[in-house]
C-alpha cells in the first residue's frame, strides 16, 4: 500500500511540475493547506478519495487520469 501511497504523491508532483505551479499554489486551487500537500507529495499523507478528486480538479485532469499516471509508474 505504502508503494501506491508514495507513486500517488509522485504523481501529483509530476502534474504540478507540469502545469508550472508551487505547492502553494496548486494547494490553493485545490482548497488545501499546502503543508498538507508538502506530505502527499512526499508519500507522507494518505489522502481520502474526496481529496485526492480535489486535487485531480485543480490539476485539470479528471480522477482516473491521475491514477492511472501512478498505474504506469508501478508497471
Amino acid at each position: 500500500m505504502n508503494g501506491l501511497v508514495n507513486e500517488f504523491g509522485a504523481a501529483v508532483r509530476h502534474f504540478r511540475e507540469s502545469h508550472g505551479w508551487s505547492q502553494e499554489s496548486l494547494a490553493e486551487r485545490a482548497d488545501l493547506n499546502r503543508s498538507y500537500l508538502g506530505e502527499v507529495e512526499r508519500g507522507a499523507a494518505m489522502p481520502s478519495l474526496a481529496t485526492a478528486a480535489k486535487l485531480a480538479g485543480a490539476l485539470e485532469l479528471p480522477l482516473s487520469g491521475l491514477l492511472a499516471h501512478c498505474e504506469r509508474q508501478s508497471s
